[in-house]
């Protein structure tokens, strides 16, 4: 009989180590535990996806192995490389007589750099590996990702397709800069990690934050709330309420107004254009 999945021992599991998940998003995560199968996980800077994969590493007792994607990646970044000083030192050796060997033990073992992906598979259930916003990398290195996406493997041509031993937990994340390609996202369980409501962000501050006071928490989650509500080019977040909560902390201030709330505005809201918006349509929060 199969084991039915336990949502809530993994929201305490979480939440033990300062992460506050819903229902949705910890039966997403124990899918992609007990399938073996990618966590693609989107949602607004700030929601808390890469601190998932920190903390469900914390949670598993497993190694962090993180990937962080940019534009122009590519599979020696990612994957692995060859330590072409060392197999010209031993290539030396051998043509002087000081080591036994053949050129085919350049392309050994010893001779290869890892990189997160290719530590990640030699790892494998004892980590967790986050590709970091998957979707600034380029397509092509989507198209690599196919394989250790679905075979929790990599093939390199000297020496042939090294496989995990067991499948190391896999979360990507994504701020939708782009779309992904519809080969990798079927490959994938899929989450989208929303905004919290009122009551969940007050507990996400006074966990992640317990020297704010509940009056403080829940004086910056309503003003959050009402930034989001601006059409901001950079809405806050979770993780800038926070920030926002501790700097107004560190002023002695008790709530979001006045000199403290327009002293520590740069914690919560990060682009110019923001900054007018809000002292223009919220004057009582900024004091102006």
């Amino acid at each position: 009989m199969v084991k039915p999945l336990d949502a809530d021992a993994l929201r305490v599991g979480l939440e033990r180590h300062s992460y506050l998940a819903d229902r949705g998003l910890a039966v997403s995560l124990g899918l992609a535990m007990a399938l073996h199968r990618p966590l693609l996980v989107e949602g607004e800077p700030g929601v808390g996806k890469t601190e998932l994969a920190r903390t469900a590493a914390k949670m598993l007792s497993a190694e962090l192995i993180r990937l962080t994607c940019y534009e122009g990646i590519d599979a020696a970044n990612a994957l692995y490389e060859w330590n072409y000083p060392r197999q010209l030192l031993h290539a030396r050796a051998a043509q002087d007589g000081n080591v036994p060997g053949r050129v085919a033990e350049l392309y050994a073992p010893e001779f290869l750099s890892e990189r997160p992906i290719l530590r990640a598979v030699r790892q494998g259930s004892k980590a967790v590996l986050l590709v970091d916003e998957i979707d600034r990398a380029d397509e092509e290195f989507e198209a690599f990702l196919l394989e250790v996406l679905a075979d929790h493997a990599v093939t390199i041509p000297e020496i042939g397709t090294i496989t995990a031993p067991s499948p190391p937990l896999v979360i990507l994340t994504s701020n939708r800069t782009r779309e992904l390609h519809d080969a990798l996202v079927r490959r994938c369980l899929y989450h989208w990690i929303d905004y919290p409501d009122a009551e969940r962000e007050v507990a996400i501050i006074r966990t992640r934050a317990p020297e704010v006071g509940d009056g403080l928490a829940r004086s910056v989650a309503d003003a959050v709330r009402r930034l989001r509500g601006l059409d901001l080019t950079k809405p806050p977040g979770p993780a800038e309420a926070i920030d926002w909560a501790r700097a107004i902390t560190l002023l002695g201030a008790d709530g979001v107004y006045g000199e403290a709330a327009a002293a520590t505005i740069g914690t919560a809201v990060k682009n110019r254009d923001d900054l007018d918006r809000v002292r223009r349509e919220m004057p009582d929060v900024l004091g102006a």
